[in-house]
């Protein structure tokens, strides 16, 4: 059987006024989102030279660990809280690893 395990790199922009705001909503994902079936790795980086930038790191066993994730009741409660606190729209990409 393939290797399900699936790699994902998530992005926020804040706006400039906003980053304490975000990082807080974010940094509130970290500890449900931990507890659930399937994640691997959960971190949230933020940039070092923009501190607009965060980013999360992660790694889930499989797809469908992933869709759960992305359907959560706590997911789905931070984005609605969103708009007015990002620059731009979430970026969400899915990996897998080559090597």
């Amino acid at each position: 059987m393939a290797n399900q395990r699936i790699h994902v790199v998530a992005r926020l922009v804040a706006l400039p006024d906003k980053v304490e705001e975000l990082k807080a909503l974010l940094l509130g994902l970290i500890e449900p989102t931990r507890k659930e079936t399937g994640v691997i790795k959960y971190e949230l980086l933020q940039n070092q030279s923009d501190p607009t930038d965060f980013t999360f790191v992660e790694e889930w066993q499989s797809p469908e660990a992933l869709d759960n994730h992305l359907a959560s009741t706590h997911l789905q409660a931070a984005v609605s809280k969103l708009e007015g606190l990002v620059a731009v729209p979430l970026d969400i990409r899915r990996y897998d690893i080559l090597a």
